[in-house]
């Protein structure tokens, strides 16, 4: 062999041993990349895994805190005096009417109790129950049923009408497990909502969805309304249960539905209900705030007219005479676009700040009135239990009606 095919032969093996070791390389790396792509084919079950463990142990971590809150309203009417006829003596007939209409003479007194459910969720170890007003509203009696079936006499703390809330109280014989409230102001629009409660007297029923809607209002259920909107299912029996995250933490107290449609549920937020719940059970009432004005929305010709940029905030409709809001000078149409540091988004909002605020404490208010922006020094007010007076007008008679042509 000659010394140039000897060279041609040994640049050759070289070549195919570089291109060996290149595509073993390449086979390395494909390999290496395609255990994540394995691991990324299996992802999707695993997490399916995790959520399904995670709505698993939310349930067995709060369903043990949700009770069955029993009630009965006791009606009292008075019978009317049987009617004498032929046969009225006779004993037969006697014992027919007395098995529908029961023993007794005329015009006796009669009772009829009248029986009402919801649910509730314990948030004190001392026995203190959070659920709706509406739900032990008018009642005389109250039962609290736990998970574990033991029944206690419950007795009413207190209520508040106007966010729909109230605490109901039993005396537990050990220990019970307490939901933890969460923070509902870090509530984002898709996040998992589950419902618990006892639709239609089904205890302990879980129901699943989302949190379709924060912030709801002119729902016309309560005064004060900041609604936590969920399309998980809530029936009749699921008010004053709970709406929870996640993470085992109650974001809201479950408390109506749109009855003309299906999955529009609402909750009340959990730091409402935690405002609400403590001052029920230290005071036994709800002491708020009040400014004394009434308010209008801030509509986009009205804002355009008052030469304002957007539609935040609230416009004043009126200030009562004697009120914090006059002491501040305070004048109709003025335009609160901001409550201490708080940019006010609208007059429900602007209403929530102010119900929230503590009595006795002094808040600046900034103002648009014509066109220029002022701040206000206004000193917060307990709220009357109704609104101030208003002068009294002369009745107004109606004309008579007259006849309509033909």
């Amino acid at each position: 062999m000659t010394p140039q095919a000897a060279r041609a032969v040994l640049v050759a093996g070289i070549l195919f041993a570089l291109a060996g070791g290149g595509f073993g390389f390449y086979g390395w790396l494909m390999l290496g990349r395609g255990r994540p792509a394995v691991a990324a084919a299996t992802a999707p079950g695993s997490a399916a895994d995790a959520l399904q463990a995670a709505f698993v142990t939310v349930a067995e971590k709060v369903r043990p805190s949700v009770v069955n809150i029993g009630t009965v309203q006791v009606a009292r009417n008075r019978r009317a005096p049987a009617v004498p006829g032929p046969g009225a003596e006779d004993p037969f007939f006697k014992d027919f009417f007395d098995q529908f209409f029961g023993r007794g003479g005329p015009g006796r007194r009669e009772e009829f109790r009248q029986p009402g459910l919801g649910s509730g969720v314990i948030i004190d170890k001392r026995g203190y129950v959070l659920t709706n007003f509406h739900v032990i509203r008018g009642a005389d009696s109250v039962t609290v049923k736990l998970p574990s079936n033991q029944e206690f006499q419950g007795r009413i703390v207190g209520t508040d009408a106007k966010t729909d809330l109230a605490i109901v109280r039993f005396q537990p014989t050990g220990d019970v497990r307490v939901a933890t409230l969460g923070d509902s102001d870090r509530l984002r629009v898709g996040e998992w909502a589950i419902a618990i409660g006892n639709p239609f007297g089904l205890d302990q029923t879980v129901t699943v969805g989302v949190v379709s809607a924060t912030g709801r209002s002119e729902v016309g259920i309560a005064t004060y309304e900041n609604f936590i909107q969920t399309d998980a299912s809530i029936n009749p029996g699921n008010s004053g249960g709970p709406l929870v995250n996640l993470r085992g933490e109650v974001i809201g107290i479950n408390t109506a539905i749109v009855a003309t449609g299906q999955g529009i549920g609402f909750a009340i937020p959990a730091n409402m209900a935690r405002r609400v719940s403590s001052q029920l059970i230290d005071r036994g009432k709800v002491t708020r705030g009040w400014i004394g004005v009434s308010l209008q929305p801030l509509t986009t010709e009205l804002s355009q007219a008052l030469g304002l940029d957007n539609t935040r905030g609230a416009i004043v409709a009126r200030v009562y005479p004697g009120s914090p809001a006059e002491t501040a000078g305070l004048q109709p149409n003025d335009v609160i676009v901001k409550f201490g540091a708080t940019v006010v988004d609208d007059y429900h909002h602007l209403q929530r700040l102010s119900s929230d605020a503590e009595p006795g404490t002094s808040v600046p208010l900034e103002i648009v009135r014509k066109r220029d922006h002022k701040t206000l020094k206004l000193k917060i007010a307990e709220s009357p239990d109704s609104a101030p007076a208003v002068p009294a007008t002369p009745p107004v008679t109606p004309p008579a009606p007259q006849p309509r042509a033909r």
